[in-house]
Parts: structure tokens; C-alpha cells; sequence
């Protein structure tokens, strides 16, 4: 059985990167926003936001945060993970700066996001608990690989980990 994930990323850069991942489909991901969708629920303000962030969570079991170079400490991003785990879900990162883009190209290793998460009142970053990953290989299509290989696994783990914190 395919677990039901949502997938959290900065969306202008990357993209093209979370596309690829989606596309795996070793587990079953919330559908894609367009442009023009995304434009639409950022007209209605934060709350907007939030509402729509909860609708395409709603029923899953785990959020997958790809990881680029400017992931971290985004404000979406935050309340994407913060949310997921506050709802118990998995959370689990997986760095994508290794996979191409549409012009081909690769990105800068980013910070791990769960670096600016507290884990509640324990003084604790979300990050001693909580796994991002580097997949291996040297280009993109071995990252790839990795990542299709190991991602229903991280995801998994990801739940285990949640359920036991």
C-alpha cells in the first residue's frame, strides 16, 4: 500500500526538482498546484493559506519536505512542518539540490529546515529527532536513483519516528 504524503518546497525554485520526486511514485503525493492556483489561494491572505495548507494535508499520513537551497526557515515551510507534526504525521526531508532543473541545472546545498524548528519546550531543534537526507551519487540521475530507491523507506521511518516522539 502507498502511504498518502504531502510534499513541502519552495516553490519557484524548485519546482521542476519536486516535480521529479512526485513523479517517483513509490508513494502517493498531493496533487500539483499550478501557478495560477497558487496565485489565486496567495490573493486570500495567510488565512487563505493556512485553510488551503490544511485541505491538501488533510487524510495524509506524512509530509516529505524537499530540501533545496533555500528551503530552510521559510515561513510556509515552518508552518508546513510544525503543522504535520502538531497533526502527527511523519516528517521526513529529503535535499534536492543534486536533482536538474528544466535549464539542466543543479543548486547549492541548502540548510536543514528542521534547524529552526524547536521541539516544544525542550530546548531541542526538531532536527535531533526528525532525518533529512542527502542522496547519493554524484549527478542527478544517481540522486535520483537514491531517492527512489529509499523514499518510501525515509517515509516510513518518518512515521515511526513520529509515533515514538
Amino acid at each position: 500500500m502507498k502511504r498518502k504524503c504531502f510534499y513541502s518546497f519552495h516553490y519557484k525554485p524548485d519546482s521542476t526538482r519536486a516535480a521529479k520526486v512526485r513523479n517517483i511514485g513509490v508513494i502517493e503525493g498531493n496533487a500539483p498546484v499550478s501557478d495560477n492556483d497558487w496565485e489565486s489561494v496567495t490573493k486570500g491572505g495567510d488565512q487563505a493559506i493556512r485553510n488551503w495548507i490544511g485541505r491538501q494535508m488533510s487524510g495524509r499520513s506524512c509530509t516529505v519536505v524537499l530540501v533545496g537551497a533555500n528551503t530552510a526557515n521559510r515561513k510556509w515551510i515552518n508552518h508546513e512542518i510544525i503543522r504535520s507534526w502538531d497533526s502527527n504525521m511523519g516528517v521526513v526531508g529529503i535535499r534536492i539540490h543534486g536533482l536538474t532543473d528544466l535549464a539542466g541545472d543543479t543548486a547549492s546545498v541548502g540548510k536543514n529546515p528542521f534547524d529552526f524548528i524547536g521541539y516544544g519546550n525542550t530546548g531541542k531543534k526538531l532536527s535531533a529527532i526528525v532525518k533529512c537526507y542527502t542522496p547519493g551519487g554524484s549527478t542527478s540521475k544517481e540522486r535520483y536513483d537514491w531517492i527512489s530507491k529509499h523514499l518510501s523507506n525515509a517515509v516510513e521511518e518518518a512515521i515511526r519516528i513520529r509515533k515514538a516522539n
